[in-house]
């Protein structure tokens, strides 16, 4: 798995790469809690270009974050989201509470 920040003003920007599994949430969940933390940020983009596979332990920690973002007047917003895990991603729930942008450029300038 790959993980990748960047701030951008007030923006948490997340590209995330490989498999987000079991084997790898709890690096996820750390990782991103402490960008939250550490960084005077409100909003977050979650950039899923290059994530392969997702299952139920990431979508939870993806839906921890949710949670905590929203809690604190935030939004948080996905970007390149292939076929195969936005299926995954609908069954779930998360792209009805979660919007989805084509581009990086595209959520900065909407969320931000």
């Amino acid at each position: 798995m790959l993980i990748d920040l960047e701030v951008k003003e007030d923006i948490l920007l997340v590209r995330l790469g490989g498999e987000l599994d079991l084997r790898v949430v709890n690096y996820l969940r750390d990782t991103l809690e402490d960008a939250l933390s550490n960084n005077p940020v409100k909003n977050v983009i979650l950039n899923m270009n290059s994530v392969s596979f997702i299952d139920s332990s990431a979508l939870g920690v993806i839906l921890g974050r949710y949670k905590k973002v929203n809690q604190n007047g935030g939004k948080m917003g996905l970007v390149g989201i292939h076929p195969q895990v936005k299926r995954i991603l609908e069954l779930s729930g998360l792209l009805r509470i979660m919007k989805e942008y084509t581009s990086e450029q595209e959520a900065l300038a909407k969320i931000g």
